[in-house]
């Protein structure tokens, strides 16, 4: 993180809003110290030089990733946490919420200590933990082992944020359920963001819940009410909201294209937000793999427990870009803000992340004009 270089060329897009045609970016200290236009680097700096068709985006933030390359939050291990790290980067990601899924008490317990209490070294940040159950709708389980499910309980919560220091950001939960917006308002109170998911929210719970705080919506139309002509449902309320913004899995299998579009059309690239899902078996070959202690069966880019249920994803988050490149009107600027900018703002750190400006960290990937990943730089480190 010592080192100091340029990157020189291609287009930048800065924060959704401006871009720069050949910038010279100064990286020092693993921060961004200067984004220049019209200038030269200086004669024997150690400079990345650029095509005039490649671009220049914020890194991008996994807010809802269980695992990757064989490990997996569950597994309770700084060696888990790290492999994801490591492995994050080639796909574009800096920085990432390590997500636990429904599990026992102690199971949970030892996953948030451990995730409290890592350090990222190199690789993708760690900013925290997505909480994702056990507060959640049994009959909107799918892949979160019912067994160990639970109606949203306080007490275990902040017991939980104690154990974790204080790192849960997210939080998934069905308000329906009892004590659903006691939960949310706590949540709220302590700067967690609730998230609805795995819910059969009616829109009447769905605005009572928005009043409370309700902020985020889990994988949007996976496991929650969907919209319907009588009632709008957890989809619909979404829809309808100003403020909720939407985790969205565009690989094209958990949601079809045509309704991500539409939903890209509705929400805009202000309220939505790129997410993998992604578990364990992420980058290693096609076969069985643990979620929960549930067998999932990787196949055709499809990850699916034996009951034929979608179990998270396999999805790398460039390949999410280059679907999302399909949809009409959208703009690299669009994609610096459902990639990365959506998320700083809701984690309340975008004053040094999802931005290519002076003081940020230096949190960048360079892609080619297509989508495809060719550097990531890692708090100024290549990786």
């Amino acid at each position: 993180m010592g080192s100091t270089f340029y990157i020189y060329g291609g287009k930048a897009f800065i924060d959704g809003e401006a871009s720069l045609n050949r910038p010279l970016i100064k990286i020092s200290q693993g921060k961004i110290e200067t984004v220049a236009q019209n200038s030269l680097p200086p004669e024997g700096a150690t400079v990345y030089k650029l095509r005039d068709d490649e671009v220049i985006l914020p890194g991008f933030i996994d807010i809802h990733i269980h695992g990757a390359n064989g490990a997996d939050t569950m597994d309770g291990t700084n060696e888990a946490l790290s492999t994801i790290a490591q492995f994050l980067p080639g796909e574009g990601v800096t920085s990432f919420l390590a997500t636990t899924i429904t599990s026992s008490v102690e199971e949970t317990s030892l996953a948030l200590k451990t995730a409290g209490q890592y350090k990222s070294e190199s690789g993708a940040e760690l900013l925290g933990v997505h909480l994702e159950g056990p507060f959640i709708n049994p009959e909107q389980a799918g892949a979160q082992p019912s067994v160990h499910i639970v109606p949203p309980d306080l007490e275990l919560f902040k017991e939980w944020q104690k154990i974790s220091g204080n790192s849960i950001r997210i939080v998934t939960f069905a308000p329906e359920e009892k004590n659903g917006q006691e939960l949310m308002k706590h949540l709220y109170e302590t700067g967690v963001i609730g998230s609805v998911g795995h819910s059969d929210a009616a829109f009447t719970v769905m605005q009572e819940a928005e009043e409370n705080g309700l902020s985020h919506a889990t994988h949007l139309f996976n496991r929650m009410r969907p919209l319907h002509h009588r009632e709008p449902g957890v989809v619909g309320s979404v829809y309808l909201s100003d403020k909720i913004k939407a985790e969205l899995i565009l690989d094209e299998i958990h949601v079809s294209p045509e309704v991500s579009h539409l939903s890209y059309q509705v929400l805009g690239s202000d309220r939505l937000i790129l997410i993998s899902d992604a578990i364990r078996g992420k980058g290693l070959a096609e076969g069985e793999y643990d979620l929960g202690g549930q067998k999932v069966t990787i196949s055709n880019r499809e990850a699916r427990l034996e009951d034929g249920s979608l179990a998270g994803s396999v999805l790398h988050m460039d390949h999410a870009v280059r679907n999302a490149l399909k949809f009409r009107n959208i703009s690299w600027s669009d994609i610096v803000k459902i990639t990365s900018l959506n998320a700083a703002k809701s984690l309340q750190i975008d004053h040094r992340k999802g931005r290519i400006a002076e003081g940020c960290d230096a949190d960048i990937v360079i892609l080619s004009h297509d989508g495809h990943v060719e550097k990531t730089f890692c708090r100024g480190e290549q990786q």
